[in-house]
């Protein structure tokens, strides 16, 4: 049977694995809208190359280059955020939703629809508003799939067993390009350095998430939510060589783990799926020949945004709202050069620290949650040191 996909977040690193996994499924794939960023031309050649019925372009000033891209194929197109939230809204079986940041909530949001799957890449939907989120989906019966391969990974291990026999649920990192550093070197690391991943491609602000371990916290909070375990019953281990994405430990001391090479078309693929595997054309995992897999607990003293995000998570209410926030103000403010690696978790911690006793309780809604993530980000913004562009801190 033929599915229809909508990609939010097309032309970045997950939405072009993406459309290798649709491209290699088109019997059973078919693409409705694509949505972009920036790149208007970008956007318009995944189009042609997926067949998609619209593309929506989030910048404004982008959509007549997208029109005259796609003149003559019979693609419609638009721009700005009514645009995207059309894409987000029109009919289809499955939207894949991988657009980066807090900007992803509202059209990840609006796309939730009775019978639809979410397959979901956009952490900061859960980070944000996870409850809210959350009841809205299983009110109007929509299916939320995890495309994150530590999420998809636990996804899968939580099958062997119930949730009440889950001692812990584990997520590994693959410490980034500090993990062996001392706090020295890292504190005088620019952002060209930090953005140097060991293992995956990903986009800036993901990069440098992954070089402060604020990417873990995040999807420790997101993991919260998905499979609705506590915040004692998760953890992460530090696993350089990326094979094993996450381990669920059981009531018995058994462990069953998801592995898998580090390549994001094997979690979309399991995403994307319905009543069995997609089957992908990938390397093989070979143990024999990668010879050993090793493991350390993180070092939160180097690394002090996972303790900021594990005291975020279970602090609760909106304080995980604040701190992702906080966050991408941060290192966006560091992506410009403004403020140094420790500045990032220095930033946090004081914005956590001024709103704690004001925003309590969890947003009940998502613009609720919006409504909080813009009184954090601001209160960010006065605590970055330097003068940076205002459309770089938005």
């Amino acid at each position: 049977m033929t599915r229809f996909l909508t990609i939010l977040g097309a032309t970045g690193s997950i939405g072009r694995s993406t459309a290798d996994v649709v491209l290699a499924h088109r019997d059973e794939l078919r693409v409705e809208a694509v949505v972009g960023g920036r790149d208007a031309l970008a956007l318009a050649d995944v189009a042609r190359r997926l067949g998609a019925k619209f593309a929506a372009l989030a910048d404004e000033r982008g959509g007549e280059a997208l029109r005259q891209a796609l003149s003559g194929t019979g693609i419609e197109s638009g721009a700005g955020q009514t645009a995207v939230l059309e894409a987000a809204e029109r009919e289809a079986d499955i939207v894949l939703a991988a657009i980066s940041g807090t900007a992803g909530l509202a059209p990840t949001h609006a796309a939730l629809k009775a019978g639809r799957r979410i397959a979901l890449a956009n952490k900061e939907s859960l980070v944000c508003a996870g409850d809210a989120f959350m009841a809205d989906a299983r009110r109007v019966g929509a299916e939320i799939m995890p495309v994150d391969s530590e999420h998809n990974a636990l996804d899968q291990a939580l099958a062997a067993g119930l949730n009440r026999d889950v001692e812990k649920a584990i997520i590994t990192a693959t410490g980034g390009p500090f993990r062996n550093a001392p706090r020295e070197q890292i504190a005088r690391a620019d952002a060209k350095e930090a953005s140097a991943h060991p293992v995956w491609s990903m986009g800036s602000k993901i990069n440098i998430d992954s070089a402060t371990l604020m990417n873990k916290g995040l999807e420790l909070i997101e993991a919260h939510h998905l499979f609705g375990l506590e915040p004692e019953r998760l953890d992460v281990l530090v696993h350089p060589e990326a094979i094993v994405h996450g381990l669920v430990q059981w009531s018995d001391g058994a462990i069953t783990a998801g592995l898998a090479l580090p390549d994001m078309k094997v979690p979309i693929a399991n995403a994307l799926r319905e009543n069995r595997r997609l089957r992908m054309e990938l390397p093989r995992l070979d143990l024999a020949a990668i010879g050993r897999l090793s493991f350390e607990r993180p070092d939160e003293g180097r690394f002090p945004c996972l303790s900021l995000a594990k005291a975020a998570l279970r602090a609760g209410g909106a304080m995980p709202t604040i701190l992702n926030a906080a966050n991408e103000i941060a290192v966006e403010a560091y992506l410009a050069g403004a403020i140094g690696f420790y500045d990032i978790s220095e930033i946090v911690e004081k914005v956590c620290s001024t709103l704690s006793g004001r925003q309590i309780l969890m947003p009940s809604t998502v613009a609720e949650a919006l409504a909080i993530d813009q009184e954090a980000r601001a209160t960010a913004r006065r605590l970055i040191p330097a003068p940076v562009e205002a459309s770089k801190l938005r």
